[in-house]
């Protein structure tokens, strides 16, 4: 069998290619027999792979992860539109999306929890500018796509400028499947 992927080379670790094979050999059964699927968006977005020495390149199986969600996202959207309509789904979308809007209207610095005990967590000023960026789009229109919430990154600051990284996380997960769902 072929590689799916480029390999990271000898030295350089990736992605174990035993376990992004058969990821993707399930998603691609999943995708392709949709009446028994099981695998959703949200499974490709959780997707996570072990590093191992010559292993597949991590940003060619991230960009393919991305594309896939995106696909699998496409059809959840389409197959609600069949089955409710185009208006209901804008509606559960709008509801989906007003979720958010608390922690939005939150002040800089108080959006989320802090790390607890001794823990360090993501930079709070730093996720404080990306929620000001969601804000952006959601009450003015500015430009926002789901790759550019998967894009960020955030540096790890002691727990009194910092946020906890999973609420964090699951903020900008919920986030994701919004823009999924107007792209």
């Amino acid at each position: 069998m072929s590689d799916l992927f480029p390999r990271a080379g000898r030295v350089k670790s990736g992605y174990r290619r035993d376990q992004v094979d058969g990821f993707f050999s399930s998603a691609r059964e999943s995708y392709e027999h949709p009446s028994g699927a099981t695998m959703t968006a949200l499974d490709v977005r959780r997707a996570a792979f072990d590093l191992k020495r010559g292993g597949y390149t991590t940003s060619a199986v991230d960009a393919a992860l991305d594309r896939l969600e995106q696909a699998f996202a496409t059809r959840a959207r389409d197959q609600y539109v069949r089955a409710h309509g185009q208006e209901a789904w804008l509606q559960d979308l709008a509801a989906r999306a007003q979720v958010l809007y608390p922690r939005l209207r939150r002040p800089r610095g108080e959006r989320f929890a802090r790390p607890s005990g001794v823990s360090a967590g993501y930079d709070a000023k730093a996720v404080d500018d990306v929620l000001d960026r969601i804000t952006g789009f959601f009450d003015r229109g500015e430009p926002l796509t789901a790759a550019d919430i998967r894009g960020v990154a955030f540096a790890r600051r002691p727990k009194w400028s910092a946020y906890d990284e999973r609420v964090v996380d699951a903020f900008l997960a919920r986030t994701v499947d919004i823009l999924l769902g107007v792209a």
